[in-house]
């Protein structure tokens, strides 16, 4: 029984990852895809992003964005696409007072009341932008990335 629950476990992870995976992205946007130079597919399978590139290319290599920003100038409108990684930074414990507990001795038979402290994790939910890509009458024209 213990198989099957893992079996079905790893394929509904499978499932739901696979949503987002390169291949997916290609497929979605088959035509913009085939029509593609081979080392521009390759370069967008390693998830490289140039000046230049669309939307449409964009989107095959790195997924949609979190945010989408749209700017505009004198020069006209560009929009920026910006892509986040999210954690959960832990900051301590949080004590809520006391709880009383009872014990008894199995051997005397003598029960003991005793307070036990009430605490819980505390985590703060955190983003970091880790790349803005804009756009320019819709062609990339600047790629910011995070070095890490």
């Amino acid at each position: 029984m213990r198989l099957i629950t893992l079996i079905t476990l790893l394929l509904t992870v499978t499932l739901l990852t696979g949503c987002n995976t390169f291949e997916r992205r290609a497929q979605k946007n088959a035509d913009v895809f085939a029509s593609l130079p081979p080392e521009t597919k390759a370069r967008l399978e390693n998830k490289v992003i140039q000046i230049g590139d669309s939307p449409d290319m964009v989107y095959i290599a790195v997924g949609h964005p979190d945010e989408k920003k749209a700017t505009a100038t004198a020069s006209g409108e560009t929009l920026t696409w910006i892509y986040n990684r999210y954690w959960q930074e832990y900051r301590g414990e949080a004590y809520g007072g006391f709880i009383r507990r009872t014990a008894t001795n199995p051997t005397t038979g003598v029960t003991t009341t005793y307070l036990e402290p009430v605490t819980r994790p505390i985590y703060v939910d955190r983003e970091q932008p880790v790349m803005r890509v804009t756009f320019v009458n819709g062609k990339v024209s600047v790629v910011e990335q995070v070095k890490e």
